[in-house]
């Protein structure tokens, strides 16, 4: 079994990758896209969101990174890729799953599952710029509206020469809702000849277990609910109980060291905030300590009520 750290737009950065992976259980990481528009992007852009290149792609802790591209103009994307992996990338990931309606709006993202034409173009011409060596992998709702076209876009993602797909197990129009739709992964995974990786709504270990029988997969991909539970990973492999509450205020002390004397230490405030709405998820403590620094502004105090 693989499991990889999602993408997570606005939450899962380096600092929260460098946490989780040393808390352990992941095989790899994906990043927040690089939105590539009508350029090639500078390599600032691929280092800001991906300090790890700076160390031969890998986490501090040993995980390997790869950068998540999204746009819609395959030759820009294929540039792009290419210019990912020889940053220290491996390899590269293309979304067509962010629900977002900006994303959206400008033709990015889950806008695209309406196109499988369009997706095959951009698998393709990204396959074909990278190096075979290099894996392409792509990400993917069951749909936009509905999951009429699922079969078609893995299709296409798999016929241009994808090496790997995580399915996100609803649609964009299911956003974040419960249940994922985990059986309907099994069904795309019959018409498709290439790994399959299955997301969505694992928030233990029971939820993995039934998330792979549903899905015929083995291999899962973790997002809210590694926020949620840190330790969620090392519990699905059996390793570790249900992580302490004392633990996870020491991994909000280290967060907080983090962003407070990173580069991203405006950000602290609203960062740590919607952690706390994760963690609330798993941990009564985290509920109440919550309520205490909902209305703090200032790092300072909010760190201190973190400590105390």
């Amino acid at each position: 079994m693989q499991i990889t750290l999602a993408p997570m737009e606005g939450v899962v950065d380096h600092l929260m990758r460098d946490m989780l992976t040393q808390v352990g259980g992941f095989d790899l990481c994906v990043t927040e896209f690089v939105r590539v528009v009508e350029q090639l992007m500078p390599k600032k852009v691929f280092y800001r969101l991906c300090p790890e290149l700076k160390n031969d792609g890998f986490t501090p802790s040993g995980v390997p990174v790869k950068v998540q591209l999204l746009g819609q103009h395959a030759q820009w994307l294929a540039e792009n890729a290419l210019r990912a992996v020889e940053l220290g990338s491996h390899g590269v990931d293309l979304n067509f799953g962010c629900p977002a309606k900006t994303v959206n709006k400008s033709k990015g993202g889950a806008i695209l599952l309406r196109e499988p034409e369009t997706i095959h173009q951009i698998v393709k011409a990204v396959r074909l710029a990278v190096p075979q060596e290099q894996p392409v992998s792509a990400k993917m709702r069951l749909g936009f509206d509905d999951s009429s076209l699922a079969i078609e876009n893995a299709q296409a993602i798999a016929d241009a020469g994808a090496s790997s797909l995580v399915i996100h197990a609803r649609t964009k129009v299911d956003g974040y809702k419960p249940p994922a739709y985990w059986q309907s992964i099994a069904k795309i995974k019959q018409h498709v000849d290439i790994p399959i990786v299955a997301n969505g709504e694992i928030w233990n270990a029971a939820d993995a277990v039934n998330c792979q029988q549903q899905s015929a997969c083995d291999n899962i991909m973790l997002g809210r609910g590694a926020l949620a539970l840190p330790n969620l990973a090392r519990v699905i492999r059996g390793e570790q109980g249900h992580m302490p509450w004392q633990q996870v205020k020491a991994l909000l002390v280290t967060y907080s060291g983090y962003e407070l004397y990173g580069d991203k230490g405006k950000y602290y405030p609203n960062r740590v905030k919607q952690w706390f709405g994760y963690l609330s998820r798993e941990y009564p403590e985290a509920k109440e300590l919550f309520t205490r620094i909902c209305r703090l502004k200032d790092s300072a105090s909010i760190l201190e009520q973190i400590q105390g």
